[in-house]
């Protein structure tokens, strides 16, 4: 009677988050969890930040591309149900913003935006692939990059309101750039922008359809990324937020959220309307600190300073009931329905806006301009 031996099964290690590759003079970052649509932890951002950093003096690589794995998009934003439960186990503790910022979400946030400010001064050319999705922190690797590609798959938005967050990675600085008042329509309703719309906003430089990324890639290890990129580029589809510059400029430049949404209100046309409906149906009190941290933005001498006081806002964020209920309602429990608090935007009282302002002493992010700019 013979015996069977089954052989041991050999179980292949899982592949890495980020892959590296640098090869006839092109730095090529992959992010590589496609079925998380590329969302970015903390260690990615790590291994994005020391790569970066070897690379800015590598003779061996002339032009850093970033792209996303899988056909979905480049990057869906962060690890929302992580700071989830940061934000609960902060609010039951009653932790202060300082003492937030050392909670693992705070140090994520820490080494995403220093990674933000690199990419927006990287000195060699830094061409970011948006293909497909690209939200919140995926926003934050491509939207400081010197070349950035959209297709027509390409979905960019800032979706932060929604979960009683507040726009953060540089995208107040983004948003606050953007013509006219764009901006601040995008923030407070979280629109998503089409290829034409991330373009006009300044969230992008070229349209380059999708099928012609494979020999783009091919063209940057042989070419400046100037010179690839002009080979492939077409001219972008017109902006839907463009063409209703008149009434989002005329609605959003109101100095309150109460009468921002007054003038959506009454402005007649239907685009309007359903903007007033959708920054109604966004935290009160997330609503009102974005428009402080836009206007602020807009004044801001260099996104590093954006960059600070965001990270300043995150922080507090982590203490607050909205940031633990929009993340329930939207992304863990999906029953979309958050119950916010304040539940109005008459209920959210000037020291509720300025919490979120406070200093934190030593645990400030601390970014500077380079010192030609200061």
């Amino acid at each position: 009677m013979s015996e069977t031996v089954n052989a041991p099964e050999t179980v292949s290690a899982p592949e890495p988050e980020v892959l590296v590759d640098k090869r006839d003079g092109l730095g090529l970052i992959t992010l590589n969890r496609p079925r998380a649509i590329n969302a970015l932890n903390h260690p990615m951002a790590l291994t994005i930040l020391d790569t970066l950093r070897a690379w800015a003096d590598d003779d061996e690589v002339r032009t850093v591309v970033l792209t996303g794995a899988g056909e979905r998009g480049l990057c869906a934003g962060g690890d929302i149900v992580a700071i989830h439960n940061d934000a609960k186990h902060a609010v039951a503790q009653g932790d202060s913003p300082a003492v937030a910022a050392d909670s693992p979400s705070g140090k994520f946030w820490r080494d995403e935006y220093i990674l933000n400010a690199l990419i927006g001064r990287y000195p060699k050319p830094y061409v970011a692939i948006m293909d497909g999705i690209v939200m919140g922190g995926g926003v934050g690797l491509s939207g400081h990059a010197s070349h950035r590609v959209v297709t027509e798959r390409s979905m960019v938005g800032m979706p932060e309101t929604g979960i009683g967050f507040i726009p953060d990675v540089g995208g107040t600085y983004l948003l606050a750039h953007a013509p006219g008042e764009i901006g601040t329509h995008i923030a407070l309703t979280t629109a998503r922008m089409s290829v034409g719309d991330a373009i006009a906003a300044g969230f992008a430089d070229y349209f380059v359809p999708a099928e012609h990324l494979p020999a783009l890639l091919e063209a940057l290890r042989d070419n400046e990324a100037d010179v690839a990129i002009r080979k492939f580029a077409q001219p972008a589809p017109v902006s839907e937020f463009v063409a209703q510059r008149d009434w989002i400029d005329g609605c959003y430049s109101a100095d309150t959220v109460e009468e921002i949404v007054h003038r959506l209100e009454i402005d007649g046309r239907p685009e309007a309307a359903k903007a007033a409906r959708d920054v109604l149906s966004k935290s009160p009190v997330a609503l009102k600190v974005t428009l402080r941290s836009l206007r602020g933005a807009r004044t801001a001498p260099h996104l590093e300073e954006a960059l600070n006081s965001e990270y300043r806002v995150s922080a507090a964020s982590l203490n607050t009931h909205d940031l633990v209920e929009g993340i329930r309602a939207q992304v863990v429990d999906k029953d979309r329905n958050p119950q916010w608090s304040p539940a109005t935007l008459a209920d959210v009282t000037a020291a509720d806006v300025d919490a979120y302002f406070g200093g934190l002493g030593d645990r400030e992010l601390g970014l500077a301009a380079p010192k030609d700019e200061q």
